[in-house]
């Protein structure tokens, strides 16, 4: 189970990296790094998900200092924070940040 403090402390600390299809959806959604850092670091774990072969992972749901809502899938790599994928959270899929739709 990944924990939230553990995960914000890898980004106070720039331990991350972003996988190459979590890169590019955080630029299809334009969204800049320093924004998905901001919503690491006031959010909350949403879902945790089991290994299934890549390692543990988990849904983060915060914001923006501006209010945007971002969720971003991590998972842990060698004692870094791998950021998986990144989106904004938006009708079908979900009602709002918090629920799915």
């Amino acid at each position: 189970m990944l924990d939230i403090e553990w995960i914000q402390n890898r980004i106070r600390r720039s331990e991350y990296y972003f996988s190459r299809h979590g890169d590019q959806e955080r630029q299809n959604d334009n969204l800049t790094i320093m924004e998905v850092e901001e919503a690491i670091l006031n959010g909350r774990i949403l879902e945790q998900y089991e290994d299934t072969g890549r390692g543990r992972s988990c849904l983060i749901v915060g914001f923006t200092n501006f209010g945007k809502p971002i969720h971003i899938v991590c998972g842990i790599k060698k004692e870094s924070l791998a950021i998986i994928t990144v989106y904004i959270p938006s009708p079908p899929k979900f009602k709002s940040p918090y629920e799915r739709g």
